[in-house]
């Protein structure tokens, strides 16, 4: 997920069961029910800071309601040292200002490794250990609760590579009890291809239970329906790979998978992703109770003007600011 080109771098029986298993807390009389924070990630559309003007994050809060970001990209340096865009410095610039100021206001990030371009730290750290121990390196930077690691292009493609990032990925799990981690990578328009397959699978038998493996519906080439229908029939794909995997029931499937959608033009010519097809998306994410819905991104989440066409700072449709951001901000679980 990072621009290829210019684009990418029922209530009451829910109520009873959740009594009888002890899961929901009643407030006592009078009191006035504790709002739960979603998890972290779940609704966190990507932005990319050093790439397409991007907006400052706490504009879009207030604008959005939006109260997560997925960062992007956290890579490599040229060696097993992460920085962001592989250049940037990991703590007290521009990045770090960006988080303190989304914190501020309520909010929370994930940060996110890898992407399409550039040097991935998948690659560059030689064994499992030394790539958990830059994953940590960021997770105590910043203190995050969420992860995500974007894997594609020659990362994914890799099986060495694949199967180091998933045992790093337990390793991380066992140092930080409780973090999320989600794994996004590429689709077919039916579900994951054999990379995906051999990652979700590897994960299962390291006994790895990833929070959301997260497939980026999108780019297809060619594809009969629209991009919201299409979309669901990749993630049921998904479901299917990670419950047959897991040994999950399709419920328990649904709830550890996740839909990275693009906004607008994509990098493929004669397809578009538009508001409509989000709201699909939407629906069936609500309707499934999925561990992430969110989009690439933020930073093209507006008209174009002047004439010019989709690209890194803008979508290349007609449409409100923030349209997108808006409603994947409505995405609860």
């Amino acid at each position: 997920m990072h621009p290829r080109t210019l684009l990418r771098p029922l209530l009451t029986l829910a109520t009873t069961a959740a009594l009888a298993t002890g899961s929901l807390a009643l407030a006592p009389a009078g009191a006035t029910p504790a709002v739960k924070a979603d998890p972290v990630g779940l609704n966190a559309p990507y932005e990319y800071l050093g790439w397409g003007s991007p907006q400052k994050p706490a504009d879009v809060m207030a604008a959005t309601g939006i109260k997560q970001f997925t960062l992007a990209f956290m890579l490599s340096d040229g060696g097993c040292n992460p920085k962001w865009d592989g250049s940037r410095a990991l703590t007290g610039g521009s990045d770090q200002s960006a988080i303190n100021s989304i914190r501020a206001a309520g909010g929370d990030v994930v940060v996110s490794f890898g992407g399409w371009s550039g040097n991935k730290l998948g690659e560059k750290c030689g064994s499992a250990g030394a790539l958990a121990g830059a994953y940590q390196k960021v997770i105590d930077a910043y203190k995050l609760k969420a992860v995500d690691i974007d894997i594609e292009n020659t990362e994914v493609s890799d099986a060495t590579v694949r199967q180091r990032v998933i045992s790093a990925l337990k390793t991380v799990r066992t140092a930080n009890p409780g973090i999320k981690e989600y794994v996004t990578f590429g689709t077919t328009t039916t579900g994951p291809d054999s990379d995906g397959t051999d990652l979700i699978r590897k994960g299962a038998a390291a006994g790895l239970a990833v929070d959301g493996w997260t497939i980026m519906p999108f780019d297809f080439g060619s594809h009969s329906g629209s991009m919201g229908s299409v979309t669901t029939k990749a993630a049921d794909g998904l479901k299917n790979t990670v419950a047959s995997a897991y040994g999950y029931d399709a419920a328990t499937a649904y709830r550890h998978i996740g839909i990275s959608s693009m906004n607008g033009a994509t990098d493929e010519s004669d397809e578009s992703v538009s508001t409509g097809d989000f709201t699909t998306m939407l629906n069936y994410a609500t309707t499934h109770h999925l561990a992430r819905f969110t989009f690439w991104a933020v930073n093209r989440d507006r008209a174009c003007s002047g004439g010019a066409s989709a690209g890194d700072s803008c979508s290349g449709i007609a449409q409100p600011s923030y349209a997108f951001t808006k409603i994947i901000a409505k995405y609860h679980g």
